[in-house]
């Protein structure tokens, strides 16, 4: 009869003995410890035996997957220079945790928890461009689900490593890439997912500071798995952000001013080409336009593989992506230039205008030249008078230049005929031996005194010295005439030759940047 006893006893101690275990591995009954708020009962329940330190998975050929997100905020700074991208993200990354779960039942209906990063095993994925720290600020939290899911939301300011492309500044378009990857383990062990659809990401601008420099066109993503060795294979998740610059102050600032300057730089033509204005002008106009170019040589951004330029042509690119050895990602239409651009033309742009100014100076210097009076003055060779005055005043609509002109001849043969009637005139004034020697007729007026006749010798001398210079002054006179009708109308070819350079050097650069700003 007393063998039952033992028994009894054993089974009243049992439960109570057994309590405290089920209530710290299974969940227990709140009923035992209900005098503590359930928030605490639960971090302890969760957090007890927790081991930070061994990824969170029951079957260790399990990979963990991680889904990642990210949301542009800002463009903080693109320095072109050193080639770096500053960029303001929200980052977002899901996982699961296997050693986090609970019954919501148990513990007052919760369903989500937050608890500190430090306390719970996190991944390690980083980003690749990553060349500083920056200034994110430091989330110590993350919510954790009833059903092990874990959400990590934090900012990043994101200073990453680009390649800048500013051959067609300021209508560039950048497309700069943030790869995330875990730098340890591979994809056995970790792999990566997005989080939402590549659509929604793509066209997602809803959180964007958009009174910036630079626009948002999309962001554009792409999973791939690369391999260092043929044995490890990890898993990225490539995030393509792709940005285009407001042109609207560079081309208030940089090119108008210089639009203007060549512009009047046309106008200086109308000066009349035998001024010396016109030279003292246009040089003024050059030095104003290297004064321009050092002011904005600080404006215009630079790298240490080329210039700014304008004349790149755009076309669609295809993106190599980081280390893998994956497809190329097939880019939408954003314009995304390649990465070694081809020579184009804003630092040509400026070297081109500068380059028409001199020219047009040297037309001008060359036409002065042409048109200067000088007293030894050589005649207008036949070639270049039948070359300008005949074909290229035909060629110009100009052939009343040719008609008004009068040929050298003229002069010469009323020279000749002056001169005869000159000896005939002379030779009614012989000198005094002629005079002595002439017979005289019976009714002839006696001879004047001698005199008179030596006074009047002087005075036809003079006559003749004044009717020599006076044509001396007339033939250089028709020398420069004709000089100067040579250069005008070389300078209406030459000026209507730099009008069409210049209007089909503006009519490019307007139609490729147009091409730029919508395409």
């Amino acid at each position: 009869m007393l063998l039952w006893v033992p028994w009894a006893l054993l089974a009243l101690l049992l439960p109570t003995l057994l309590a405290p275990g089920e209530a710290r591995h299974g969940g227990g009954l709140p009923a035992q410890n209900s005098s503590r708020p359930a928030l605490l009962r639960l971090s302890d329940h969760l957090l007890a035996d927790y081991k930070k330190g061994v990824r969170p998975v029951r079957d260790w050929r399990k990979p963990t997957t991680v889904s990642i997100d990210v949301i542009v905020y800002a463009i903080l700074n693109v320095d072109e220079k050193n080639q770096v991208l500053t960029t303001y993200i929200w980052y977002r990354q899901f996982w699961t945790d296997e050693f986090l779960q609970w019954n919501p039942e148990d513990f007052d209906n919760i369903t989500k928890l937050s608890i500190p990063t430090d306390s719970i095993w996190v991944p390690d994925i980083l980003i690749n461009e990553f060349v500083d720290v920056g200034k994110s600020p430091y989330i110590p939290y993350v919510y954790v689900r009833h059903d092990g899911e874990v959400q990590n939301y934090k900012p990043l300011q994101v200073v990453t490593a680009c390649s800048l492309d500013i051959y067609n500044f300021p209508f560039d378009v950048q497309n700069c890439s943030l790869t995330f990857t875990s730098w340890l383990h591979t994809i056995q062990d970790i792999n990566i997912s997005l989080l939402r659809l590549p659509e929604t990401v793509k066209s997602d601008r809803s959180v964007f500071m958009n009174q910036g420099e630079w626009e948002l066109l999309g962001v554009l993503t792409q999973f791939q798995e690369f391999s260092i060795e043929s044995s490890h294979h990890y898993a990225e998740m490539k995030f393509y952000v792709v940005i285009r610059r407001r042109p609207l102050f560079y081309a208030v600032s940089l090119l108008l001013p210089s639009i203007f300057l060549m512009v009047m730089d046309i106008v200086g033509f109308y000066l009349p080409p035998d001024s010396g204005e016109r030279v003292s002008f246009k040089i003024t106009l050059l030095l104003g336009y290297s004064v321009f170019l050092i002011i904005v040589s600080d404006t215009l951004p630079a790298t240490a593989i080329g210039t700014p330029l304008i004349g790149k042509t755009l076309s669609w690119g295809r993106a190599r992506c980081g280390r893998g050895t994956g497809p190329p990602l097939p880019l939408p239409p954003v314009c995304v230039p390649h990465s070694h651009p081809a020579p184009g033309c804003t630092g040509v742009y400026f070297i081109v205008c500068m380059a028409l100014l001199v020219i047009s100076l040297a037309e001008t210097i060359l036409i002065v030249r042409l048109v200067h009076k000088q007293d030894l003055q050589r005649p207008v060779p036949a070639w270049l008078r039948h070359l300008v005055l005949e074909r290229i005043a035909l060629l110009l609509c100009l052939g009343e230049q040719s008609a008004s002109r009068r040929p050298p001849a003229t002069s010469q043969a009323a020279k000749m005929d002056d001169c005869s009637d000159m000896g005939n005139h002379c030779s009614h004034w012989a000198g005094p031996q002629d005079l002595e020697k002439t017979p005289r007729g019976r009714g002839s007026p006696p001879p004047p005194p001698r005199e008179a006749s030596l006074a009047m010798r002087g005075l036809l001398q003079e006559l003749t010295s004044i009717r020599h210079f006076l044509e001396k002054r007339d033939e250089s006179r028709e020398v420069a005439r004709d000089w100067l009708r040579v250069g005008s109308l070389l300078d209406r070819l030459l000026f209507r030759i730099y009008l069409l350079a210049v209007l089909a050097y503006s009519v490019t650069l307007v139609t490729l940047w147009s091409i730029w700003q919508y395409s």
